[in-house]
């Protein structure tokens, strides 16, 4: 088994051997680029998009500047949505289902290493576990998902959480480390903040 089998498969694996180093080269040259458009040449961004990201849906819109490690392991349902300064470390596989909305500073890390320095500075292996996120979740400003969750469908994360553990489908989800609030439901449907109340009815 390769070091990329390896890391694909949650074992302790060397990230610089195997191929592993050029292909994150090439999706850092991927990232610049996209980063790099004319904002107006939405064409010319969605083209560099579609290769970075091969296993994406084409209905997708990320605000610039986006950063990733593969790109490869990168999975997004239709009307996903990200502000600014989305940061995806994919060495395992990230999926996110439709209709997703996450705002800026989102980082999103299947990322780590061992917590005993000698094991960390010395044996330079490291770790990846898959991320999961349901369809129609919400996750908040500068929201950080840490490796192995699955967050539920219909959820919102709030700003700043720290998600450390799985999160429940229809939850709203806060805190360092993110906890669930309360459930969401049907009374929620005629507010859009907290005690305001939607004026119109168009939905």
């Amino acid at each position: 088994m390769n070091q990329k089998e390896r890391m694909l498969n949650g074992l302790a694996y060397k990230s610089n051997e195997d191929g592993l180093f050029e292909e994150r080269q090439r999706a850092k040259e991927l990232c610049y680029r996209i980063n790099n458009c004319v904002p107006s040449d939405l064409s010319m961004r969605n083209r560099y998009l579609s290769v970075l990201l091969p296993n994406a849906s084409e209905k997708i819109y990320i605000e610039p500047p986006f950063r990733c490690d593969y790109g490869s392991n990168i999975y997004l349902g239709d009307n996903f949505y990200s502000n600014y300064n989305l940061t995806i470390l994919d060495c395992a596989q990230v999926r996110i289902g439709k209709n997703a909305m996450f705002g800026p500073n989102v980082c999103i890390t299947t990322a780590g290493h061992p917590i005993h320095p000698v094991s960390r500075t010395q044996s330079l292996y490291e770790y990846a576990f898959p991320i999961t996120i349901g369809d129609n979740v919400w996750v908040g400003a500068n929201v950080v998902i840490n490796p192995g969750v699955t967050i539920g469908d219909n959820c919102v994360i709030g700003s700043g959480s720290v998600v450390t553990k799985d999160i429940k489908s229809n939850t709203v989800a806060v805190g360092n480390p993110c906890r669930v609030l309360r459930k969401i439901t049907d009374d929620d449907r005629d507010y859009y903040f907290k005690d305001k109340k939607f004026d119109v009815d168009d939905y």
